[in-house]
């Protein structure tokens, strides 16, 4: 049962990021609507499994899986055949959604059923995400090739046949459900109560969640060309439902799982806002974009691969130092990648490195939340990858597009002043106003001048990247101080519910025992 389970898991997470890879290329919107219909897709997964993980016990874990798969049936047959942009926003929605509910269950179910080794089958789980980068970013280079000819030899629109390749995992994983029974999961199997599970995440936790689903409510405004939220108001709002929230449980929750949330802002941006960003500016350096999307696979290759060997490197260093070592690379492979020029050998080693480094932040936090908090269930384990995801999508990754924008427009004033002056514009940015270089206005100047300034845009985007090392230094220094408060209480400590033979000393390097106190 384990290794079925752990299979239809792992499909799924494949097929969320290898329809997200696919969606980015083929639908003929104006630009407006493919900004909505990539909010829409995000924003929602993110939230909901949050959301679903307060009920995701209550209504059984094999419902919510039934129900997310036929949530995926109906909105990839919508999307195929959507006969207007409402239909197709409907059917994105209907999707992430669908997403959310089984995002919900997949990472408590496999934190159940590898309850003696959960870092490092939660590293396995999530090597289907790298490997739907893989293969979707492969795809989507077939199809800027194949192109006009390949499309005109197909009946309807080439994006409609690229959709429907996504029947084909949907189906798979639709297979290994049918009579598929789930477990308890270890937090009721245990019999601590719903309270109890919201007492472990508290007021703390739920201001930071409350203040992140503002952010995305306000990225939708700005979307739609309305008033944004600012950050400050934001972070006054979200002081409502947590008080509600504080009434209610009247627990801030555990801190060190507070702390891991705050983290996780700086862990998302460094993985997936970088992600996010690499293909446009190495292909930018490199002056082609295939290029950069080959080093985006490439690295998504490498965590594909080195997810599957997790388990020999914790029972070495403890998920902590893994995560502490994985901070100390990304350092090195953000600066040197945001220093490398255009070597094409000096960014291929760079990148070895910066992938190494991002391979197990996301699963091993996860592993270390599970480990230490087993009493909060799904809610706990689901809130952190739901808070790296909104963070990414609503601070960090538009904070990485901000840092570059500010950076050319500086070195197109000191470079070209002269030239400055006629391109530069100002707008309202995630936390304040500011400059940036605007190229709607390049058709006033020369050939010459704009070459120089696509020059000057190379070299700041790749400096960025370098600059982002900022945020794993900081991760490397929190991570060695919880290593640090663990060895004072006698080294890293996996918790135990139930009474199960769980071996959690021979993975993590530590005993079982109590976890944070």
């Amino acid at each position: 049962m384990r290794t079925k389970i752990l299979i239809l898991s792992f499909v799924f997470i494949f097929t969320t990021i290898f329809t997200g890879q696919i969606n980015a290329n083929p639908i003929k919107l104006t630009e407006e609507q493919k900004g909505i219909i990539n909010g829409v897709g995000v924003a929602p997964f993110a939230i909901s499994i949050i959301l679903f993980s307060f009920f995701i016990d209550k209504i059984g874990y094999g419902t919510a899986m039934t129900l997310a798969f036929l949530g995926h049936v109906t909105s990839t047959v919508l999307t195929i055949f959507a006969p207007s942009y409402g239909v197709l926003y409907g059917a994105t929605f209907l999707f992430a959604l669908s997403n959310g509910m089984v995002e919900a269950v997949i990472n408590p179910v496999v934190a159940t059923i590898y309850r003696d080794n959960k870092t490092h089958w939660l590293n396995i789980l999530h090597a289907g995400w790298p490997g739907g980068l893989v293969l979707g970013a492969i795809l989507a280079i077939i199809v800027s090739f194949a192109g006009t000819s390949l499309g005109a030899s197909l009946p309807g629109r080439l994006w409609q046949w690229q959709m429907a390749v996504l029947i084909l995992p949907i189906i798979l994983y639709g297979f290994l459900l049918a009579g598929q029974k789930f477990p308890t999961q270890e937090r009721v199997e245990a019999g601590v109560s719903f309270r109890e599970m919201l007492e472990e995440f508290g007021w703390g936790s739920a201001y930071i969640v409350s203040f992140l689903i503002i952010m995305s409510v306000s990225q939708v405004l700005s979307v739609l060309e309305l008033p944004p939220i600012e950050v400050k108001w934001a972070l006054i709002y979200a002081v409502v439902p947590a008080a509600i929230f504080a009434y209610a449980v009247r627990k801030f929750g555990r801190p060190m799982f507070v702390f891991l949330l705050l983290i996780m802002f700086l862990l998302a941006t460094t993985e997936l806002g970088t992600d996010s960003w690499i293909q446009d500016i190495i292909g930018s350096v490199l002056q082609n974009k295939t290029k950069g999307t080959l080093f985006f696979i490439y690295t998504a290759s490498i965590m594909f691969v080195l997810r599957f060997f997790a388990g020999p490197i914790v029972h070495r260093i403890s998920p902590l130092g893994l995560l502490a070592c994985s901070a100390a690379l990304a350092i090195v492979g953000l600066l040197w990648l945001g220093n490398a020029g255009a070597s094409l050998g000096a960014l291929m080693l760079a990148a070895t490195v910066y992938g190494v480094a991002k391979t197990f932040f996301w699963p091993t936090t996860l592993g270390v939340v599970s480990e230490q908090y087993p009493r909060g269930g799904a809610l706990l384990l689901n809130a952190m990858g739901g808070v790296g995801m909104i963070a990414v999508g609503t601070i960090g990754g538009p904070a990485i597009g901000t840092l570059q924008d500010r950076d050319f427009n500086i070195a197109v004033q000191q470079a070209e002043s002269e030239v400055h002056g006629q391109v530069v514009a100002t707008k309202q940015g995630l936390f304040t106003e500011y400059q940036f270089v605007d190229r709607a206005k390049f058709a006033s100047l020369t050939e010459q001048q704009v070459e120089k300034l696509a020059a000057l845009e190379r070299d700041t985007k790749q400096h960025a990247l370098g600059k982002i090392a900022v945020l794993p230094a900081i991760m490397c220094v929190c991570y060695l101080v919880l290593i640090a408060s663990f060895r004072s209480r006698g080294g890293y400590q996996a918790e135990v519910l139930t009474g199960h033979a769980a071996k959690d000393e021979v993975f993590t390097g530590g005993t079982m025992g109590p976890g944070e106190g």
